[in-house]
């Protein structure tokens, strides 16, 4: 075989940007999730549940099922991370959850309204959620060997924004040959093609087969110009050193203290930025009664500022570092979630708004962009960042650790917005949790040293 030169394996890992994004973009966020909170909220209303106890309780059923999900993962992705540490091998992880991913998003079909189980529906979720999540730690600890410590930056900032656009496209081809609107027709004005019946939430459950066929797609580039660096010192699948070099790491931590408020830090901005993209499609169903289709554009215009602004912030973060950026997002993330929690269709901002103003609307969507830019750039950085507070040695076990401080609270913002939506009967005042767990993060941050201390790796 012919050697993979870098520019074809920076190519080749960016293109999992590209393939895993609609798992975020489609389903969690924009499309499949308010069909979630649709489809269950008229199960309820059927059963005799007012309407917005409904919505609420769909909503916590929502929060509750990612919960479990990011239990899971948090418990999983340090040994799992180690284990491939210890093993210099990760590409047959990353083709196990691959597939999870894909069966997970695809099982997705079978979810019509008069068949819907609310339990089933959520395993497969969670399944297609676990694979895109494992996958996406195990293809992260790659990125320092795609450039020096002062190019990564810059690297993770493209693949971002690249995946934002690989987003953005498989919304826009759902949207134009898919979704249905409230007229029966598709953004591009035809009916849903292969005949696709939104009678039966067809048009949407689409958006399944979608996403699982576009990251099969996608992927080749990725399996074709992407190899694991072998090292011949490393034992194959020597699960009781994998352990071993876990312990270690975890009983250094306190040694390490920019490394560990960083892991502290992200993991209460993260769980944030999350509980904003997982509900924000559900609370402009149920707040603003957006119809999906309406959703969607709400979802291009975040997707879009998101790609630019990921692309920007890779190059302040090679120019200035990845904590002035994060610092910045953290603030316009928090300011946004503020915002959001003040606006409803009979007022904005505490004015009151006439009925059938478009002013709530209008400014939902600048919250959108808001958050697609702050999220893009965050995000993008926020890898950058673990890479100069980690060992260079122990890097997937580093993203491992990582994804636990993202997992180990990601489940606290679900949780959290499902009791206060559960206790208040109210999805306004369901999603306050956010904005505190952004100032925990920004808190936290404090304590982050902003080239970290790699010195001290070689003492421990």
């Amino acid at each position: 075989m012919s050697t993979i030169s870098p520019r074809k394996r920076i190519w080749g890992w960016w293109f999992f940007d590209w393939a895993s994004q609609p798992y975020n973009t489609l389903m969690l966020t924009f499309i499949f999730g308010p069909y979630f909170a649709r489809t269950v909220t008229e199960m309820l209303v059927g059963s005799g549940m007012e309407i917005g106890a409904a919505k609420a309780q769909a909503q916590a059923y929502w929060g509750y099922g990612l919960t479990v999900s990011g239990i899971l993962i948090a418990i999983l992705a340090p040994i799992l991370g180690a284990f491939a540490d210890s093993t210099g091998r990760r590409m047959p992880w990353v083709w196990f959850f691959s597939i999870l991913y894909v069966f997970g998003s695809a099982a997705l079909w079978y979810t019509a309204p008069d068949q819907f189980d609310v339990t089933r529906t959520l395993i497969l979720f969670g399944i297609g959620l676990i694979g895109m999540e494992f996958a996406t730690i195990f293809t992260n600890s790659m990125l320092p060997t795609l450039g020096d410590r002062h190019e990564i930056g810059r690297i993770s900032g493209s693949g971002w924004a690249f995946g934002y656009i690989g987003g953005v496209v498989a919304l826009v081809i759902m949207l134009l040959l898919f979704q249905a609107g409230e007229n029966g027709k598709t953004m591009l004005g035809i009916a849903p093609i292969l005949g696709l019946d939104p009678a039966t939430g067809a048009d949407t459950r689409a958006v399944a087969p979608l996403t699982a066929i576009w990251y099969a797609v996608f992927m080749i580039p990725f399996f074709l110009w992407v190899r694991d660096i072998q090292d011949p010192d490393h034992i194959p699948y020597h699960f009781g050193k994998a352990l071993k070099d876990l312990g270690s790491t975890l009983r250094g931590l306190p040694n390490h203290g920019s490394l560990l408020a960083y892991l502290g830090s992200s993991m209460f901005y993260r769980d944030a930025l999350n509980g904003m993209y997982t509900f924000g499609g559900i609370y402009a169903s149920g707040v603003l009664n957006w119809p999906i289709m309406k959703i969607g554009i709400f979802g291009i215009i975040a997707a879009l500022t998101g790609a630019l602004f990921a692309w920007i912030g890779g190059k302040a973060d090679k120019a200035f570092g990845p904590k002035p950026v994060i610092t910045t997002c953290i603030l316009i993330l928090l300011g946004t979630a503020i915002a959001i929690i003040m606006i409803s269709p009979d007022s904005v901002f505490g004015m009151a708004v006439e009925p059938g103003s478009s002013l709530p609307d209008i400014a939902f969507f600048v919250c959108g962009g808001l958050i697609g830019a702050a999220g893009g750039a965050i995000q993008s950085a926020s890898r950058t960042m673990m890479v100069w507070q980690s060992n260079p040695e122990r890097m997937t076990e580093a993203f491992g650790l990582y994804a636990l401080s993202g997992k180990a609270t990601t489940f606290l913002a679900p949780m959290l917005i499902a009791i206060t939506s559960d206790i208040s009967g109210s999805q306004r005042i369901g999603i306050i949790p956010v904005a505190g767990l952004f100032l925990v993060g920004l808190i936290l941050l404090v304590w982050v040293k902003a080239d970290g201390d790699h010195t001290k790796w070689s003492d421990t």
